[in-house]
């Protein structure tokens, strides 16, 4: 399991060392296997500075080649052999320095060199934004507006994230450990325990949860509340799906989940966060305006978001609308209730399934996705209020739209377990 460094900092105030940091997790079980760096953009544009183009002329012998002196805020200018269409005097470039290494969006990186271009001597390279991994246009060189300061090193321009992640081996024992709280959690105790400064957990705020909602059009009925204890759902109405914005990409990024649109990335982001899985549907798709939890006969046919069909066994617990499965419950969605650019109304799942249940599901179907593997493990029945009350306030920051009434089906309410401490042992 990934963590952010930068991320877990949200929720605890500490500038310890990464070495430090990782004796700390290591100590409190949480075996870190790894550590690497990560950068918004690969390579963190090291070596690359703002430059201006203060004069530019042909090649005297290429047609398609221009020189060009550059100022890049020292006393010398650099003289740059460049290719591009649209060079010209005047232009606020990026420029790869001579011993710079360069990450294009596609292809092996390579090093920028001092060398010589049909005898005429280059100290630099004036770049494309696909040469930079900032995009994939390679028609001409990137030139940027407002005339920033010649020199400024382009990782400030663009302020490119660095960030450290930890690579934890987390025991199967350790499911309240599969967050970024989680961990945090883990570090707030260790930490005052062993300092005299105390530290405590910032957990997220949900208290601007809207008081006076529309009620909830969609109607949730349990039938199998051995498999599904818990089932907490609300609708967002006449929201936007779009493109999520940097920082939520940036987090998703850092641990290896490939960002998708604002609505799913922020059901990934609290999943990371709170350890409590979420499912988005499209609220439209949901038949009769009314989920059900319940199992299937034997064989019944189900195509899952990665576009395969599986046959369902009578175990496997699903998610349904009035005429057909919508989710493998816990497990993974279905290809025909998903979130698209063109969703407006949103049904959000915040539930607690049977660990045995989804176990057996997972397995069966060689299904491992990042909500299995916490569902399986045992989640927090009583964590599904305020993870749906995070998420939803997320979204409606993100994407617009109304929050309904939350509904809470929870028959049969899981007592917290009690610990029995005896003192006379403890401090013999």
């Amino acid at each position: 399991m990934d963590i952010s460094y930068n991320w877990l900092k949200q929720y605890i105030q500490t500038d310890l060392q990464t070495s430090r940091m990782s004796e700390i997790l290591t100590a409190v079980g949480l075996e870190v296997e790894g550590i690497r760096n990560y950068e918004t953009i690969k390579g963190g544009l090291e070596g690359i500075c703002i430059g201006k183009i203060l004069h530019c002329e042909k090649h005297p012998n290429a047609d398609r080649l221009h020189i060009t002196k550059v100022d890049v805020g020292e006393t010398n200018t650099l003289q740059i052999v460049c290719g591009a269409p649209n060079v010209a005097a005047g232009q606020s470039v990026l420029v790869a320095r001579i011993g710079a290494t360069l990450y294009p969006t596609e292809g092996d990186p390579f090093t920028i060199k001092k060398s010589k271009i049909r005898e005429v001597v280059s100290e630099g390279m004036i770049c494309a934004e696909d040469e930079l991994g900032l995009g994939h246009s390679h028609a001409g060189i990137l030139v940027l507006p407002d005339n920033p300061t010649c020199g400024m090193p382009a990782k400030d321009y663009f302020k490119i994230e660095t960030d450290t992640i930890f690579e934890i081996g987390l025991t199967p024992n350790r499911s309240d450990a599969a967050s970024h709280i989680g961990v945090a959690r883990d570090i707030i105790a260790y930490l005052n325990t062993h300092q005299t400064n105390k530290h405590t957990l910032q957990y997220p705020e949900t208290n601007s949860f809207p008081k006076n909602t529309p009620p909830n059009p969609i109607r949730i009925t349990i039938e199998d509340t051995h498999a599904c204890p818990r089932y907490t759902g609300l609708y967002i109405a006449n929201l936007q799906v779009k493109e999520s914005p940097d920082w939520l990409k940036n987090r998703l990024n850092a641990i290896n989940i490939r960002p998708i649109n604002n609505v799913v990335d922020i059901t990934q982001y609290v999943l990371f966060e709170l350890g409590q899985p979420l499912h988005a549907f499209d609220a439209d798709k949901i038949k009769g305006n009314h989920v059900i939890i319940k199992k299937l006969a034997e064989g019944t046919p189900f195509i899952t978001l990665d576009e395969i069909e599986r046959k369902l066994t009578r175990n496997d617990l699903m998610i349904c609308n009035t005429s057909k499965p919508m989710c493998i419950a816990g497990v993974m969605g279905g290809k025909e209730s998903g979130i698209s650019f063109n969703t407006t109304n949103v049904f959000l799942e915040s539930a607690y399934f049977n660990p045995v249940s989804i176990r057996k599901t997972s397995k069966h179907h060689t299904l491992k996705t990042d909500a299995s593997f916490r569902y399986e493990r045992g989640c927090d029945p009583n964590i599904t209020l305020y993870a749906i009350q995070r998420a939803a306030l997320l979204i409606q920051e993100l994407a617009g739209g109304t929050i309904s009434t939350i509904t809470d089906q929870y028959p049969n309410p899981i007592k917290e377990k009690e610990v029995t401490l005896n003192y006379q042992r403890l401090n013999s």
